[in-house]
């Protein structure tokens, strides 16, 4: 029989289960891309101009994308949801998908015209034969962020109706339009192959959309586009999208400062920043995005109810969640990430020195690791409570901190040393975060909580002790580099001895959160 204990744990394991199952699923296939793209490209020049390529209309994605537009919407429309109005509801998804298909069409035309222009400002450092290609693959790509806006949309409404797991398993379309587009584009012999690359991340892009639209369409009903930004529901949501708007553009600013910066280190900066993200940031969603994704409606449920004590229940619950994947993630970034980096990326053009690059970058990102996975659900706290302006402020003086700690840095350190200011904005940011909810709701977290803390980083130094030992007998004392069958047996027996000893060990001083384990796995049987 399930007790009312369980319950709790499986509602809110659930819901996090099924964004991590789908991010997981959708990051493999992206590794494979990116292995692909490694094994074609490298760190050179043409990996440099696709990257930067692929950043300046992602600007587009992630200040009208998932992040920002889930911050204004779904609390407003779980809220209507909550209070028994559908009619309503109806009625605001119609508006805000008439809105942003307008906004869409609108921005993904500008950014076809303006591409040359775009690409100077972002890359003033680059030879005119660099800019050249990447302003071409800017003009492909732009229109891409159109569409990640509409399934910004969809995601909004399943999500609001707790269907977590189809939006984030979407990307997959994206990464196997790539790896499709790329490979059938080398086997037929077209050049330059990093145009066919970006033709199919296109349309990638427009399948990530339409996969997620029918689900979408029943969730909400019977709908009807409408441009109403009068309507009272319409207006509260696009007032709150405004400061979500200018903190990620906070963001954006930094992350466009971080690829100027890097065009004044010789050609392979932009790609090596790249590389190190796409392995940063499969913790920060696997385990950060996933939690703060599945709160978010909930939090808005219980702020709607001015359920003060059950807000601050979930956040802690969240957070302790994230710190005991995340921080591990941490751990086996720094002390073996040249072994997972070399089993993802190192053939082809991918060699020892973008390896070695690579690694050091990573490392320098996994300081900030933990700050940035809670950042989001910090922030979900306010936006819950229709508070979309603190959040903004907090990342603008966290995101320019780290900007100059990034500038001091990158000489001496090379891409790493922006990746250092990354963290040091990451830490700012969730610290006055979590000031800020303890002045609004109360003590948020207790003594007890660093004491999980610590008991986890503990647990963490153990398993890497046995992940070190397991690395010396396995390598026979060699780095990575070599064979692929040997770089496999090493980094999965190193990784899976750090993996099982941190979670024995974690068994042992009960930080194991068997409750919501057990729960999940209740419902899965």
């Amino acid at each position: 029989m399930t007790t009312e204990k369980e319950t709790g744990a499986h509602l809110r394991t659930r819901p996090a289960f099924a964004v991590g199952a789908g991010i997981f699923l959708s990051r493999i296939v992206g590794f494979v891309r990116d292995a692909v793209i490694a094994a074609f490209f490298g760190t050179g020049l043409v990996a440099d101009a696709y990257t930067a390529a692929l950043r300046i209309p992602n600007i587009l994605r992630n200040l009208l994308g998932e992040g920002t537009l889930s911050a204004s919407f779904i609390p407003v429309y779980s809220g209507l949801l909550a209070r028994g109005a559908e009619r309503e509801g109806r009625r605001l998804a119609g508006t805000i998908l008439g809105i942003l298909l307008a906004l869409a069409a609108l921005l993904s035309a500008l950014g076809i015209l303006l591409a040359p222009w775009l690409t100077r400002i972002i890359v003033p450092g680059w030879s005119p034969d660099a800019v050249g290609l990447t302003a071409r693959l800017v003009r492909i790509l732009f229109p891409m962020a159109g569409f990640m806006i509409l399934a910004a949309w969809s995601l909004g409404i399943l999500n609001s109706h707790r269907r977590f797991f189809l939006p984030f398993a979407a990307p997959i379309v994206w990464n196997l339009s790539q790896i499709a587009g790329l490979l059938i584009a080398w086997r037929i012999g077209w050049e330059p192959l990093v145009v066919a690359l970006a033709w199919s991340t296109l349309i990638g892009g427009a399948l990530q959309f339409f996969v997620q639209l029918p689900a979408a369409l029943k969730m909400a009903g019977r709908i009807r586009l409408s441009l109403d930004v009068k309507w009272e529901a319409a207006s509260r949501v696009l007032r709150n999208l405004g400061p979500v708007v200018l903190g990620a553009g906070a963001y954006q600013i930094s992350s466009l400062l971080d690829v100027f910066l890097a065009s004044f280190l010789v050609h392979g900066a932009v790609a090596t920043l790249y590389f190190s993200q796409r392995l940063y940031f499969l913790p920060v969603s696997l385990f950060g995005i996933s939690v703060a994704a599945s709160a978010l409606p909930e939090l808005s449920r219980d702020a709607e109810l001015e359920n003060r004590d059950a807000l601050k229940l979930r956040l802690r619950n969240g957070f302790r969640s994230i710190c005991f994947t995340v921080i591990p993630s941490a751990f086996a970034f720094i002390l073996f990430g040249d072994w997972i980096v070399s089993l993802l990326f190192e053939r082809g053009t991918f060699g020892e020195e973008s390896r070695v690059l690579v690694h050091a970058t990573l490392a320098a990102y996994a300081v900030g690791l933990l700050a940035t996975a809670s950042a989001k659900l910090f922030a979900s706290g306010y936006h819950a409570m229709l508070d979309t302006r603190t959040p903004v402020k907090f990342a603008v003086v966290g995101l320019s901190l780290g900007a100059a700690t990034g500038a001091a840095l990158m000489w001496p350190l090379y891409a790493a040393g922006l990746a250092l200011g990354g963290a040091v904005a990451a830490w700012t940011n969730v610290i006055l975060l979590w000031a800020g909810l303890d002045r609004r709701l109360g003590a948020v977290f207790e003594a007890q909580d660093l004491a999980y803390i610590l008991k986890i980083v503990g647990a963490c130094v153990v398993g890497a002790v046995a992940g070190l030992a397991v690395e010396w007998l396995t390598s026979s004392g060699s780095g990575p580099g070599g064979p692929l069958w040997q770089t496999l047996w090493v980094t999965t027996g190193t990784l899976g001895a750090f993996g099982v000893v941190y979670l024995a060990t974690s068994a042992m001083i009960r930080t194991l959160p068997m409750g919501g384990l057990r729960a999940w796995a209740g419902r899965a049987s």
